[in-house]
């Protein structure tokens, strides 16, 4: 078992770090249940300067607290007051980067994610899109601020990457809100991988 490094999380460039999650291996382990699946979709977010990021213009919040924290620990909000979301924190302390992970393909525990999902057949909107991902990972507001490098929530890298090829940037799914941040191609994906949220190509 080999979890990220804490060092691995503080890479300045948010963009860059969103394209080498993919391929790594997101688990939960919540009341003693483990699932877990491969990270085929993130988006970035740039922190103050960026308009679509809940810590745009320096928003210090209860909420945002976690983002300003040292790279390595998990950020869950609830979206719409129905989804919870699942962001990774990335940077040095006090930069407020985070990374959404948008879709898993799922690799263990399936039985337990199409439980909790009430999906009685495997099928790829299991894990695809940020909602549907964090409520088959038993993700939720109690699994805000932990230590990736923990034992409830931690992210694995298996040897498994993608060439630049594989991989599709376009832009940000949602954030219509951040004007012309919105077109901004930081949402990156697995080209082909059927647990890619819509849109895909």
């Amino acid at each position: 078992m080999a979890k990220l490094p804490l060092s691995f999380y503080q890479n300045i460039e948010v963009n860059q770090l969103a394209v080498q999650l993919l391929g790594k291996r997101l688990y939960t382990c919540v009341n003693g249940v483990l699932t877990g699946g491969i990270i085929v979709e993130t988006e970035a977010y740039k922190g103050v300067e960026d308009k679509a990021s809940h810590a745009y213009g320096g928003r210090f919040t209860d909420r945002t607290r976690v983002m300003y924290e040292q790279g390595g620990l998990s950020y869950v909000y609830l979206c719409y007051g129905i989804h919870h979301l699942f962001n990774v924190v990335t940077a040095p302390q006090g930069i407020p980067h985070a990374v959404l992970i948008r879709g898993l393909e799922p690799v263990e525990g399936l039985d337990v994610m199409q439980e909790r999902r009430n999906m009685p057949v495997l099928k790829p909107n299991l894990t695809a899109g940020p909602g549907a991902l964090a409520k088959a990972m038993g993700i939720d507001r109690g699994l805000n601020a932990k230590d990736l490098g923990g034992d409830e929530i931690w992210i694995e890298d298996k040897g498994l990457s993608f060439n630049d090829d594989e991989i599709v940037s376009s832009p940000r799914v949602g954030v219509d809100y951040a004007g012309d941040h919105a077109l901004l191609p930081w949402r990156y994906y697995v080209k082909g991988n059927r647990f890619v949220s819509k849109p895909n190509s």
